[in-house]
Parts: structure tokens; sequence; C-alpha cells
């Protein structure tokens, strides 16, 4: 990991870039993709399939046998596992659900807003080495807490043209059944333009590579919304001399070894963590599985050592990391000032990875930045507020005078005389 010591603001930006692809020459493929799956339908997704996956299939519906017979082959330890995670987030998505709001704003005018649940959701869930069978339960809960009446879900097929047990016992777990043997772009087109067999959805959600990144742009310009823009994981671990070193540096891997293209960072006011850190970092890559994938996301990693806390407060919000941990002596104070963050975790005994799983938050967060100005998926990501108003002909005498004088100020004549008849009715009775 590459070290800097009391950076000035002036180096800040450039040790906030992040190593996040350019999506250009990407497009035209997609392009290609979206216009296929919209001309030929089903033979395209399996075309694509055929191409990208190398695994040819004569039907990319998953059957209740597969589910059924995969859902046995699971052992016992991990769906006890993965149903403790489902309940804990389902309390943490039930919890926000929030009642309808009401307000009298002045005599006879009465406003009100309702949330209620988006129809059709498509869930992205990535294969290849590590089929993420978390992001199931962080997508499919929210959307059955929120009501949601349809969900689709497509993650690629292995060599076999199978879908790993594990995605399979926990999409049916959480009342997915709509489920496609699909990847890549061609997933992503197929939901949002819908064939004979795959259902068209009103938004998409769920991390991906860079194709599925592209494919989620493009799916905008087709009327389907998407989660947020997503890109390679990050962590920032934010630690003073009450940090324990061996708790950093396992955290620092446990993001280093998503992806070559992941970035970790240790942000420091003790010297002597960042040699402790070091060490501990050798020490536990050695073991890893994954241990030359977190050594290239180390390689554009870094460690920050600042002289004073203001200062890596200054630099923490300055980055806006995706994830945050917090080891702090005086975390408190620390924590009520982070203004940018994707999810926070607080104190020796709050590793990433319990929100990655099973603390009850959503692990689905923006990255590159993005921290300030969208939110991690949450039960809101399901829903759509609609507003309603109802006002008497009183409340209409009283505010009917302010709104001609605004839409007369605008040159809008048909505005305002959409009240002006009303009260000439009104003043005539």
């Amino acid at each position: 990991m590459q070290r800097f010591i009391n950076p000035n603001p002036d180096q800040w930006k450039a040790l906030a870039q992040r190593g996040s692809a350019s999506y250009t020459s990407l497009e035209p493929l997609a392009k290609e993709v979206f216009d296929n799956v919209a001309q030929n339908g089903d033979q395209a997704l399996m075309n694509y399939t055929e191409k990208f996956d190398k695994v040819k299939l004569k039907d990319f519906s998953v059957s209740t046998e597969e589910i059924e017979d995969a859902k046995a082959r699971v052992p016992e330890k991990l769906k006890l596992a993965i149903r403790k995670a489902k309940d804990n987030i389902y309390r943490f998505h039930m919890a926000q659900k929030t009642n309808e709001v009401k307000v009298e704003t002045q005599k006879g005018v009465n406003c009100w807003q309702k949330k209620l649940p988006i129809e059709k959701v498509g869930l992205y869930i990535p294969g290849g080495s590590a089929p993420l069978f978390s992001t199931i339960l962080m997508l499919a809960i929210p959307a059955q807490v929120a009501g949601c009446s349809e969900v689709v879900m497509c993650s690629p097929p292995n060599s076999k043209g199978k879908l790993p047990d594990v995605i399979l016992y926990t999409a049916n777990l959480c009342g997915v059944d709509n489920i496609f043997k699909l990847g890549g772009m061609q997933a992503i087109a197929g939901m949002t333009l819908g064939t004979a067999t795959l259902p068209k959805v009103d938004k998409l959600f769920g991390p991906g590579n860079q194709f599925v990144t592209v494919a989620k742009q493009l799916a905008t310009q087709y009327q389907v919304s998407i989660d947020m823009p997503a890109g390679p994981s990050e962590l920032m671990v934010v630690a003073d001399a009450s940090a324990n070193a061996a708790f950093v540096a396992s955290d620092l891997l446990s993001q280093a070894e998503h992806g070559p293209d992941s970035q970790v960072l240790l942000v420091t006011t003790d010297r002597e963590m960042i040699e402790q850190v070091d060490e501990e970092v050798e020490k536990q890559i050695s073991v890893l599985e994954r241990k030359d994938t977190a050594r290239k996301a180390l390689d554009n990693s870094k460690i920050i050592y600042f002289d004073k806390e203001k200062e890596v407060l200054a630099f923490t919000n300055f980055y806006g990391a995706e994830h945050l941990i917090v080891c702090l002596e005086n975390e408190d104070d620390f924590v009520n000032h982070i203004k940018h963050a994707g999810s926070v975790f607080i104190g020796n005994y709050t590793p990433e990875s319990a929100g990655d799983y099973a603390s009850g938050t959503n692990h689905t967060l923006p990255t590159n930045g993005y921290v300030r100005q969208y939110s991690g998926v949450n039960l809101d990501s399901f829903l759509k507020a609609i507003t309603y108003q109802k006002i008497s002909a009183q409340g209409l005498q009283d505010l009917g005078p302010v709104i001609e004088e605004m839409a007369g100020a605008e040159g809008l004549q048909a505005h305002k005389n959409a009240v002006s008849i009303r009260l000439k009715k009104l003043n005539n009775e």
C-alpha cells in the first residue's frame, strides 16, 4: 500500500481518485445487445449466453424442480445462517416503513402523500468465482416488504448451465420464484425490454461488472430506472492508537479480495499503527485463497497519516467512502460530523463483513464518491411517493387569488383562468 504523510489539501483530489474504468468503449456493444434483444427476444438472449458465458441453453427459466433439488443440497448449517441474516435484514427494513403524511396547509386545503410499491423490479445477482447470494437478501427482502407485485431475478449460469444451489435456495426463501439463468448485458437488456419469456421491469437493482454497469446506464434510456451508479468496492478505515491492528488489516483485506480494482484506505493519526497494520496484512494475506486478487487491489490502495484528527475528518468527508470503519477513542464526536459515507461501522468489534451479510443494514451502496448525492438501497428504493390534494370551496376562495397572481406573473393565462372560472361561479352562488 502506498504511504502518504500529512498530505496537503491540494493533493487530496489525487488521493481520492478511484481506479474506475472508462465505459465509453463498451457503449457500442451494449447498444448492439439491446437492439438485438429488441428484435429477436429470447433467441438473442440464448445466443449471447452461448457467446459470452460459453453455455448453450435450450431454456433459461429456472424450473420448480431445479429449485426443490437445490434446496435439498444446501447444508443445514448454511441454511440456518441465511435464515438468521434474513430475519435481521427483514427487521431493519420493516422498521423503515413510514405512515401516510397528511397536512392541512391552510383552512380548506388538504395535502397528503402516500408511498406505493414499484410494481415490477428486476434483481441482478452476479455470479462468477463468488456467487453473491447475500445480494439476494439485500434486494429481495426490501422488495417483499415494500409489496412489489413482481420480482424478477437474473444470474449468470455456470459451465453446466445451472445456478448455484445456494442462489436458488436464498431466492426461494425470499419469495422469488421468477428466476432466470442469464447474466451480463443480455440479462439487463432482457429485463429492460422484456421478451416472450422474460418480463419487462420498471426498475433494476444489483451490482455487476463493467459490462453490467454500462448496460444499466443504457437501460435508463428505455424508461427503466436503476438503483444507483455502482463501481468497484471501496473501504476506508479511520483509526488511532485505540484500534486493533489485526482487526484493521482483516477489514482492509475483506474488501481487497473483492476484485483487483477494489480500493482500500487506512487513514490514521498513529504512526505505529501503520507498521503494525502492514505486518498484519502480510501475515493474513498469505493464507487467503484470493490473495492474488487482494494483492492487486492493495497496489491501488493507500495508507494516509495526519497529525490531527480534524484533518482526518476533513479528508474522510472529502473522499466519501462506500464503507467507512471508525475505530477512534473519540468515536462519537467523529461519527456525528460525518457528512459523506455509504455505510458506517463503529468500533473495534464492528467488521464491515457484518453489514455485507447479516447485521440488518443493506450492502448495496453507492461508490466512486456518489455517496454525496445517493443513498444505499433501502426500503424507499422500492417505493414511489404520490401526492394528493383536495380543496374545499372556501379553501379555493382563500387560496385562489394567490394562484391567480402567480400565474398571471408567469404569463400563463390558462392556469389563471382555471382558478378564475371557479371563483366566478362561487361568487355568483
